[in-house]
């Protein structure tokens, strides 16, 4: 295995990510502000991180097994359906700095937390398609870049509105890059891009018949938004479909610490935000297991497993999880000895309730012969 190669957006050859944030409109100045810089910078275990990995090994991945799907998702994505959807009218300003201040802050985090996942996806994406040289490679990796820089520069544009912006180009050069393997990123994108589906979706048909609590005008983009993170996960359902090994054996174990580290990251993060679901009408317990619910269902297509989240002792081991988190949370805040032992207890329960729900049983799935499937949720 090559040695991970850390991504320097300084480099004369980093020429696919700046123009993928050029194409999206990316400020990539120093105009940010500390709220929202130290946000996008937080390295916590919820934090969304950056990626580094073997970018070699892409030479070498034959999609030749699913070629005819491939190649239909492909063009479809060529296509650029969205290509004029992230465009507004008029700006948002004088939306967020308006709201009281405990949802200000929550929504804040919220956007900001978005925006640094997509910018992420668009900085791996870009150096992915820049080292490889496999051409089914390339060409997905410039249009998944191409997607997430637009939707990353999207919400930059909604903080900017608010004098809140992140500075992008300082964020690549400051934040940590954790190295994947291929496969890892496999899973791990794969799951991102379809709970971000799932999540968007959830919210946009909610608002749909609850338009009181659109509180601000970028809900409704989610619709087209989130169908663009289907049709990236459907290229890594693909590639995983496409080599039967990653589905397999040990790697069914891969697969369940995958699906079970989405789910209780979301579960757990989103109960940090209690003002922000108010503000929205949703009861975050319910909305994330409405949202697990269709992710395991699109999750059908490819994971061989799932999860049973409706299982009452798997979703009281859940709130075990978050009980846990907010023990060390409070062990933080208060410091000290006491502190400390409260936080280390936090650590352990939240270790233990990991464990059981990922020993807990699953389901199996039979592989359906096509993998595509269609955003129907």
């Amino acid at each position: 295995m090559n040695a991970p190669t850390k991504i320097d957006p300084n480099s004369p050859d980093h020429g696919e990510f700046s123009r993928a944030a050029a194409a999206a409109g990316l400020d990539l100045g120093s105009d940010g502000k500390l709220d929202t810089m130290a946000m996008a910078r937080q390295e916590t275990v919820l934090s969304p991180r950056f990626y580094t990995t073997d970018f070699a090994a892409l030479d070498a991945i034959d999609v030749n097994p699913v070629r005819a799907e491939w190649d239909d998702l492909i063009a479809e994505m060529q296509a650029d359906r969205n290509k004029l959807h992230f465009k507004r009218k008029e700006s948002f300003e004088g939306i967020i700095e308006n709201l009281e201040p405990d949802l200000r802050e929550e929504f804040t985090d919220f956007l900001v937390s978005s925006m640094t996942s997509e910018f992420s996806g668009c900085v791996l994406y870009s150096e992915m398609a820049r080292r490889t040289r496999n051409p089914d490679m390339k060409m997905l990796f410039k249009l998944l870049a191409r997607d997430e820089s637009r939707h990353a520069g999207f919400i930059n544009e909604t903080l900017k509105d608010a004098g809140i912006g992140v500075d992008l180009g300082f964020l690549t050069k400051s934040k940590k890059y954790t190295y994947f393997r291929p496969k890892f990123i496999w899973y791990a994108v794969y799951l991102s891009e379809k709970i971000g589906y799932a999540r968007y979706i959830t919210i946009f048909r909610h608002l749909a018949k609850h338009p009181e609590h659109r509180f601000h005008p970028i809900f409704s983009w989610f619709e087209e938004w989130c169908n663009d993170e289907f049709r990236h996960g459907e290229a890594f359902a693909l590639l995983m479909r496409a080599d039967p090994k990653l589905l397999k054996g040990g790697n069914r174990l891969w697969i369940r610490f995958f699906l079970l580290s989405v789910y209780a990251t979301m579960y757990v993060r989103d109960h940090s935000r209690p003002v922000f679901h108010k503000a929205l009408g949703v009861d975050p317990t319910e909305y994330d297991y409405k949202v697990f619910t269709v992710c395991t269902a699109i999750t059908r297509q490819v994971f061989p497993i799932e999860l049973e989240t409706d299982d009452p002792a798997f979703r009281a081991r859940m709130e075990d999880l978050l009980q846990s988190s907010r023990r060390i949370d409070a062990g933080k805040a208060r410091g000290g000895l006491m502190g400390a032992f409260q936080r280390y207890s936090g650590v352990a329960g939240a270790g233990l309730a990991f464990a059981r729900m990922y020993f807990h049983r699953t389901r199996e799935n039979a592989l359906p012969a096509s993998v595509r499937m269609q955003p129907s949720w």
